[in-house]
Protein backbone atom coordinates (compact mmCIF):
# COMPACT_ATOMS: atom_id res chain seq x y z
CA UNK A 1 0.00 0.00 0.00
CA UNK A 2 2.79 2.46 0.84
CA UNK A 3 4.76 1.65 -2.33
CA UNK A 4 2.02 2.91 -4.75
CA UNK A 5 1.56 6.00 -2.57
CA UNK A 6 5.31 6.64 -2.63
CA UNK A 7 5.40 6.24 -6.44
CA UNK A 8 2.47 8.64 -6.91
CA UNK A 9 4.03 11.20 -4.56
CA UNK A 10 7.38 10.91 -6.34
CA UNK A 11 5.73 11.36 -9.75
CA UNK A 12 3.83 14.42 -8.54
CA UNK A 13 6.99 15.95 -7.05
CA UNK A 14 8.95 15.37 -10.28
CA UNK A 15 6.15 16.94 -12.32
CA UNK A 16 6.12 20.04 -10.08
CA UNK A 17 9.92 20.39 -10.21
CA UNK A 18 9.83 19.94 -13.97
CA UNK A 19 7.35 22.82 -14.31
CA UNK A 20 9.64 25.16 -12.34
CA UNK A 21 12.65 24.23 -14.46
CA UNK A 22 10.59 24.74 -17.62
CA UNK A 23 9.59 28.26 -16.49
CA UNK A 24 13.25 29.21 -16.13
CA UNK A 25 14.08 27.53 -19.42
CA UNK A 26 11.24 29.33 -21.20
CA UNK A 27 12.73 32.74 -20.34
CA UNK A 28 16.09 31.63 -21.68
CA UNK A 29 14.51 30.61 -24.99
CA UNK A 30 12.66 33.88 -25.55
CA UNK A 31 14.09 36.72 -27.66
CA UNK A 32 15.80 39.66 -25.99
CA UNK A 33 14.01 42.95 -26.73
CA UNK A 34 16.04 46.14 -26.19
CA UNK A 35 14.99 49.76 -26.42
CA UNK A 36 17.31 52.75 -25.91
CA UNK A 37 17.93 56.33 -26.98
CA UNK A 38 21.25 55.45 -28.67
CA UNK A 39 23.06 52.35 -29.93
CA UNK A 40 26.70 51.77 -30.92
CA UNK A 41 27.70 48.36 -32.35
CA UNK A 42 31.25 47.05 -32.78
CA UNK A 43 30.94 43.81 -34.76
CA UNK A 44 34.66 43.05 -34.54
CA UNK A 45 34.65 43.27 -30.76
CA UNK A 46 31.25 41.59 -30.54
CA UNK A 47 29.79 44.37 -28.41
CA UNK A 48 26.74 46.61 -28.50
CA UNK A 49 26.40 49.63 -26.21
CA UNK A 50 22.96 51.09 -25.52
CA UNK A 51 22.63 54.47 -23.77
CA UNK A 52 19.90 56.79 -22.57
CA UNK A 53 16.80 55.22 -21.07
CA UNK A 54 17.60 51.55 -21.69
CA UNK A 55 14.97 48.82 -21.35
CA UNK A 56 15.87 45.14 -21.78
CA UNK A 57 13.18 42.43 -21.67
CA UNK A 58 13.45 38.65 -22.06
CA UNK A 59 10.43 36.69 -20.89
CA UNK A 60 9.86 37.62 -17.24
CA UNK A 61 13.33 39.21 -16.96
CA UNK A 62 13.31 43.01 -17.14
CA UNK A 63 16.31 45.32 -16.80
CA UNK A 64 16.28 49.13 -16.63
CA UNK A 65 19.35 51.39 -16.67
CA UNK A 66 21.03 54.32 -18.40
CA UNK A 67 23.77 52.27 -20.10
CA UNK A 68 23.94 48.61 -21.17
CA UNK A 69 26.82 46.82 -22.86
CA UNK A 70 26.13 43.43 -24.44
CA UNK A 71 28.97 41.03 -25.22
CA UNK A 72 28.48 38.17 -27.62
CA UNK A 73 29.98 34.72 -27.12
CA UNK A 74 31.95 32.94 -29.88
CA UNK A 75 28.74 31.04 -30.69
CA UNK A 76 26.95 34.32 -31.43
CA UNK A 77 24.68 34.17 -28.37
CA UNK A 78 24.76 36.52 -25.42
CA UNK A 79 27.80 36.12 -23.17
CA UNK A 80 27.22 38.93 -20.67
CA UNK A 81 25.27 42.10 -20.12
CA UNK A 82 26.65 44.97 -18.04
CA UNK A 83 24.20 47.68 -16.94
CA UNK A 84 25.06 50.92 -15.18
CA UNK A 85 22.80 53.38 -13.44
CA UNK A 86 23.33 57.00 -14.35
CA UNK A 87 23.42 60.32 -12.52
CA UNK A 88 23.78 58.68 -9.11
CA UNK A 89 20.95 56.23 -9.83
CA UNK A 90 21.04 52.47 -9.81
CA UNK A 91 20.30 49.96 -12.51
CA UNK A 92 17.35 47.60 -11.86
CA UNK A 93 16.64 43.96 -12.76
CA UNK A 94 13.73 41.66 -12.03
CA UNK A 95 12.73 38.12 -12.93
CA UNK A 96 10.10 35.63 -11.85
CA UNK A 97 12.02 32.48 -10.82
CA UNK A 98 9.03 30.13 -11.17
CA UNK A 99 5.37 30.49 -12.17
CA UNK A 100 4.00 30.77 -8.61
CA UNK A 101 6.93 32.67 -7.09
CA UNK A 102 7.08 36.42 -6.49
CA UNK A 103 9.47 38.49 -8.59
CA UNK A 104 13.13 38.56 -7.56
CA UNK A 105 14.20 42.23 -7.80
CA UNK A 106 17.70 43.69 -7.73
CA UNK A 107 19.34 47.12 -7.79
CA UNK A 108 22.99 48.15 -8.07
CA UNK A 109 25.21 50.93 -9.41
CA UNK A 110 26.38 48.21 -11.81
CA UNK A 111 24.57 44.99 -12.70
CA UNK A 112 26.34 42.21 -14.57
CA UNK A 113 24.27 39.35 -15.96
CA UNK A 114 26.30 36.27 -16.98
CA UNK A 115 24.00 34.51 -19.46
CA UNK A 116 25.68 31.09 -19.55
CA UNK A 117 25.86 30.76 -15.76
CA UNK A 118 22.51 32.54 -15.25
CA UNK A 119 24.19 34.58 -12.54
CA UNK A 120 23.60 38.23 -11.63
CA UNK A 121 26.11 40.47 -9.85
CA UNK A 122 24.81 43.63 -8.16
CA UNK A 123 27.80 45.89 -7.50
CA UNK A 124 27.84 49.10 -5.46
CA UNK A 125 24.79 50.10 -3.43
CA UNK A 126 23.47 46.57 -4.02
CA UNK A 127 20.03 45.39 -2.94
CA UNK A 128 18.15 42.16 -3.64
CA UNK A 129 14.54 41.29 -2.78
CA UNK A 130 13.89 37.57 -3.05
CA UNK A 131 10.77 35.77 -1.82
CA UNK A 132 10.07 38.43 0.82
CA UNK A 133 13.68 38.59 2.06
CA UNK A 134 15.97 41.60 1.49
CA UNK A 135 19.77 41.57 1.14
CA UNK A 136 21.86 44.78 0.97
CA UNK A 137 25.59 45.44 0.76
CA UNK A 138 28.34 46.63 -1.51
CA UNK A 139 28.12 43.42 -3.56
CA UNK A 140 25.31 40.86 -3.95
CA UNK A 141 25.55 37.84 -6.24
CA UNK A 142 22.41 35.91 -7.21
CA UNK A 143 22.21 32.58 -9.05
CA UNK A 144 18.88 32.52 -10.91
CA UNK A 145 18.47 28.74 -11.17
CA UNK A 146 19.51 27.70 -7.65
CA UNK A 147 18.40 31.01 -6.03
CA UNK A 148 21.65 31.07 -4.09
CA UNK A 149 22.72 34.48 -2.70
CA UNK A 150 26.24 35.60 -1.78
CA UNK A 151 26.80 39.09 -0.35
CA UNK A 152 29.67 41.29 0.89
CA UNK A 153 29.69 44.65 2.68
CA UNK A 154 31.78 47.28 0.88
CA UNK A 155 33.51 44.65 -1.24
CA UNK A 156 33.14 43.90 -4.94
CA UNK A 157 33.55 40.44 -6.44
CA UNK A 158 37.34 40.85 -6.55
CA UNK A 159 37.57 42.18 -2.98
CA UNK A 160 38.24 45.82 -3.90
CA UNK A 161 36.30 48.57 -2.16
CA UNK A 162 33.23 49.74 -4.02
CA UNK A 163 31.43 53.04 -3.73
CA UNK A 164 29.05 53.62 -0.82
CA UNK A 165 26.27 51.16 -0.27
CA UNK A 166 24.21 52.67 2.50
CA UNK A 167 24.85 49.57 4.63
CA UNK A 168 27.76 50.98 6.68
CA UNK A 169 30.24 48.52 5.17
CA UNK A 170 28.29 45.48 6.26
CA UNK A 171 25.89 43.07 4.66
CA UNK A 172 22.33 43.51 5.87
CA UNK A 173 19.61 40.92 5.57
CA UNK A 174 15.94 41.07 6.50
CA UNK A 175 14.24 37.68 6.59
CA UNK A 176 10.47 37.37 6.30
CA UNK A 177 8.85 34.51 8.25
CA UNK A 178 7.53 31.80 5.92
CA UNK A 179 3.92 32.36 6.97
CA UNK A 180 4.18 36.01 5.82
CA UNK A 181 6.05 35.47 2.53
CA UNK A 182 2.88 34.97 0.52
CA UNK A 183 1.64 38.37 1.73
CA UNK A 184 4.83 40.22 0.76
CA UNK A 185 4.65 42.42 -2.34
CA UNK A 186 8.40 42.85 -2.67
Amino acid sequence: MTRPLLLCTSALLLAMLGQQAMALESDRQKPIDIGADELNIDNRAGTAVYTGTVEVDQGTMKLRSSRVELKRAQSGGLSSLTAKGGNGGRAYIEQQPAPNDPLAKGWGNTIIYHAGARRVELIGNAELHQNGDTFTGGYVEYFLDSRQVNARGNQSAQGSTSSGNGAGGRVRMQLTPEDQQGNSNQ
